[in-house]
C-alpha cells in the first residue's frame, strides 16, 4: 500500500470526483483560484464544523462573523499597509517572477534566474493586499482593501464582545471567514491561494499568563489534528527563530505536515502579546483596556492567536488519507470529514430489492449523511465509494428480503459483514464513534 507521492495524483482524483475544480475552467482558468464541487463542499464544511464546534463549544470561547471590508486605518494600525509587502524579482528573459526571499542564495548574489539563468531585475515591494473602491464614483471613492486575515475583525470587536458575552479575561473570540492575499507564487494545489478561508481564534490573557496559555493551545490544536485522522508522524511542530519570528510575536510554532512537496506550514499558534490591541488603541484613540474588576486592575491583554486555513487543513487531511493499492486507490477520511458516511446498494435493479434499499436508505439518512448507487457493478461502485472516501458500504441482495440481512464493507479493510437490516444504524453508530485510523 502506497501513500500520497505525487500531487497530481490528488488533483486529478478530486476534478473526477467532484472535489475540487479550476475556477473558471471553461475560460482557461485563473491561476490559484478554486471551486469546491459537490463533495469537496460537503467535506470542507464538515471541516469547519470539527473546528467550530472544538473551540466554541467551550464556555470561554465566543463567536463571531466581522465584515470582510473594513475601516481604512484598520489595516494602517495593524501594519498590512506599511509592511505586507514582499520583495519580488522578475527575470528579463523568460518573464518569470519570484519572491526574492524563495529564491536559492546562489542566484540571488549572482541575480541569475533560477529557471533558465536570465538576468534578473532589482528587487521591488509588492504589496499583497487586493485595493478596491467605496462610493459611487471610483476617482472619488475611498480605497478600501479586501481583508488579508480574519484576525482584525476579532481585535477591533474585543470590548463588543467582552462586554455583549459578559465574558471574563482569559476567554476567546473564534471566527471563520474569507480573506484575501495577492501572493506572488501561489501554488501547490489548494496549499496557497489568493481567496481562502480562515479558522483563526484569539485567546485574551492577563500579561504574565501568556506563555502558559500559549503552551496549552499548542498541545490542543496537535490534539485537533491528530483527533480528526492525521497520522502523527507526519506532523511536528517548528518554531520560529529570531530571523524569521513577525515584528509582533513573542513566540511562535507551525504545526508542520510533510507533504509530496516537503513540509509546510498547516496552522500557526503565536503569542502576540499586546501589541494588536495597542496598536488599534494608538490609532483609533479609543481605549482597548479590560478591567479586571476583582483584582481593580486595568490593563490592554496579550493574545495567544491560533490561525489555520479551511482550505489548507482540507488538503492536509485529503493528502494524508490518499491510499494506492494493486487494484484501487481511496481515501482512508475520518467519518467526520467524509462527505458521505455510508453508501447503499441494491445488488440489481429489480422491484423487490430497490424497494428495500430505498427504506434502509431513508432509515439511514436519517442520522448520517449517505449516496445511494444503483449503477454498475458491485465492484465499479465500492471502488467509486473508495476513491471518495465512503467509510461503509450496505448492499441489499435477496437474503435482505427473504431473511432481513444485509451485508456491511468496511473500506479500509474491505471486509464485509452480515448483519440483521434492524441492527444496521445501531453498528454504523458504534464504528462511526469508534473510528480508529488502521491503514
Amino acid at each position: 500500500m502506497k501513500s500520497l507521492t505525487d500531487m497530481q495524483d490528488l488533483v486529478a482524483l478530486c476534478k473526477r470526483r467532484g472535489v475540487v475544480f479550476q475556477s473558471s475552467e471553461i475560460y482557461g482558468g485563473i491561476n490559484a483560484c478554486w471551486d469546491y464541487g459537490p463533495l469537496g463542499v460537503e467535506m470542507k464544511n464538515n471541516v469547519k464544523q470539527l473546528w467550530w464546534r472544538s473551540m466554541v463549544d467551550r464556555d470561554d470561547v465566543e463567536g463571531l462573523d466581522a465584515a470582510i471590508l473594513m475601516h481604512p486605518r484598520v489595516w494602517e494600525a495593524s501594519g498590512h499597509v506599511a509592511g505586507f509587502s514582499d520583495p519580488l524579482v522578475d527575470c528579463k528573459k523568460c518573464k518569470q517572477r519570484f519572491r526574492e526571499d524563495k529564491i536559492p542564495d546562489e542566484n540571488r548574489k549572482s541575480k541569475k534566474c533560477p529557471n533558465c539563468s536570465g538576468e534578473l531585475t532589482e528587487p521591488r515591494m509588492f504589496n499583497l493586499m487586493f485595493k478596491t473602491f467605496m462610493g459611487p464614483v471610483e476617482e472619488d471613492a475611498a480605497v478600501v482593501y479586501l481583508r488579508p486575515e480574519t484576525a482584525q475583525g476579532i481585535y477591533v470587536n474585543f470590548l463588543n464582545v467582552a462586554s455583549s458575552s459578559r465574558q471574563k479575561i482569559p476567554f476567546g473570540i473564534a471566527q471563520i471567514g474569507k480573506a484575501f492575499r495577492n501572493e506572488i507564487t501561489p501554488g501547490n494545489f489548494i496549499f496557497r491561494t489568493r481567496e481562502f478561508e480562515q479558522m483563526e481564534m484569539q485567546f485574551f490573557v492577563k500579561p504574565g499568563e501568556d506563555e502558559k496559555w500559549f503552551e496549552y493551545w499548542k498541545e490542543q490544536r496537535l490534539k485537533w489534528h491528530l483527533a480528526n485522522g492525521i497520522r502523527k508522524e507526519k506532523l511536528r511542530f517548528h518554531e520560529h527563530r529570531d530571523g524569521e519570528l513577525a515584528h509582533y510575536a513573542k513566540k511562535a510554532y507551525d504545526i508542520e505536515y510533510e507533504f509530496p512537496f516537503g513540509w509546510q506550514e498547516c496552522e500557526g499558534i503565536h503569542n502576540r502579546t499586546d501589541f494588536d490591541l495597542g496598536r488599534h488603541q494608538e490609532y483609533s484613540k479609543k481605549k482597548q483596556e479590560y478591567y479586571d474588576e476583582p483584582t481593580k486592575e486595568r490593563y490592554i491583554p496579550y493574545i495567544v492567536e491560533t490561525s489555520a486555513g479551511c482550505d489548507r487543513t482540507l488538503l492536509v487531511t485529503l493528502a494524508d488519507a490518499f491510499r494506492q493499492e494493486e487494484d484501487r486507490v481511496f481515501l482512508a477520511l475520518h467519518p467526520n470529514v467524509s462527505a458521505y458516511k455510508v453508501a447503499v446498494f441494491p445488488l440489481m435493479k429489480k422491484p423487490e430489492l430497490m424497494s428495500v434499499a430505498e427504506k434502509v436508505y431513508d432509515e439511514i439518512r436519517k442520522k448520517y449523511r449517505a449516496t445511494f448507487d444503483e449503477s454498475g457493478s458491485i465492484g465499479k461502485r465500492y471502488y467509486r465509494q473508495d476513491e471518495i472516501g465512503t467509510p461503509f458500504c450496505v448492499t441489499i441482495d435477496f437474503d435482505t428480503v427473504e431473511k432481513g440481512v444485509l451485508t456491511v464493507r468496511n473500506r479500509d479493510t474491505k471486509v464485509q459483514e452480515k448483519l440483521d437490516a434492524s441492527k444496521v444504524l445501531e453498528y454504523l453508530t458504534d464504528q462511526i464513534s469508534s473510528w480508529k485510523l488502521t491503514v
